[in-house]
């Protein structure tokens, strides 16, 4: 099936031209390969293994996680297949594309699959165990119906590696304009809703992670928070997210004692982070808007909502 794979940069960093040497090496053809760059100014663009990209150049003021990425889709939709990464996830050998896409080409009424991120290598002990935690060995499809049995889990994705079929993204909906984060849990919960699948492909694999500090996580909650609050119809079909946090606080306080106590003062710090953030995150409505761009990870977020 023709693809097309779209990448938001900016300012990609140092592990930028690792991953462009992974997506050059992959396996699978690609129709065309799009970088939607938010205004980088360190070389992001400069890479020489972008010869064959298409570059959209947008300002870093109008970024926005579903509009910008629904406009790269609109500008290059000639595909059956739509491939999203993030700039910092490595392609975990030369198949970690082809995988994904034949999960979508096998079974006709997956409308999306997204696959399995490891740790990127160092990787501390945190940053290990949300990677073990949210993307486990075993393989799952999941339809409506397993709303009753996963809750709120039935729509996790992500928006670092997953790939979409055309027909199903469109009768979706596309991704949402005006979210602070959460496109692809957005558009996993309208496509569920409209009779599709959805996969978590296991064995394909990208290195993904992040060592974000205490107070990193409390704004990411605090964001995470704040899309609920704008999606409540999430809630109204799949069920709140308390249940998997207390799963997730289980999992890492043990995972912390077998591997590495030491850092268990960070680990608990960050459990109360995520949950407080999180909480005022839900409240965001009725706090003035400068005080939630000051919790905010997103901040650029909370200049449309001025």
């Amino acid at each position: 099936m023709k693809t097309n794979l779209f990448i938001p940069t900016l300012n990609a960093g140092k592990k930028w031209h690792e991953a462009l040497e992974q997506l050059t090496s992959q396996a699978l053809p690609l129709h065309r390969k799009v970088i939607i760059d938010s205004g980088s100014t360190d070389g992001t663009l400069d890479d020489p293994l972008l010869k064959d990209f298409d570059v959209i150049s947008i300002d870093k003021k109008d970024f926005d996680h579903g509009g910008t990425r629904q406009m790269a889709v609109e500008k290059f939709p000639d595909a059956e297949i739509f491939i999203f990464l993030t700039q910092d996830a490595i392609p975990a050998g030369p198949y970690a594309l082809s995988v994904l896409v034949a999960a979508l080409e096998n079974n006709p009424k997956l409308g999306m699959a997204y696959g399995r991120q490891l740790p990127h290598h160092g990787a501390t002990t945190l940053e290990s165990h949300a990677r073990l935690f949210n993307y486990p060995k075993k393989s799952e499809v999941r339809s409506l119906e397993d709303r009753h049995r996963y809750g709120i889990k039935t729509i996790s994705c992500s928006n670092s590696f997953a790939a979409y079929r055309k027909t199903a993204f469109f009768d979706a909906g596309g991704f949402p304009r005006g979210l602070i984060l959460g496109e692809d849990a957005y558009i996993a919960g309208k496509m569920l809703l409209k009779g599709w699948e959805m996969a978590y492909i296991a064995n394909a694999q990208v290195h993904h992670s992040h060592d974000y500090t205490v107070s990193e996580e409390f704004k990411r909650y605090f964001d995470i928070g704040v899309f609920h609050a704008d999606s409540a119809w999430i809630f109204d079909h799949f069920g709140r997210a308390e249940g998997r946090g207390l799963e997730y606080l289980q999992s890492e306080i043990a995972h912390v004692l077998k591997h590495d106590p030491k850092v268990l003062p960070k680990s608990i710090g960050s459990l109360f982070a995520k949950w407080s953030g999180y909480k005022i995150g839900l409240m965001y409505k009725g706090l003035p808007t400068s005080f939630n761009k000051f919790l905010s990870m997103h901040k650029h977020f909370w200049h449309s909502t001025q």
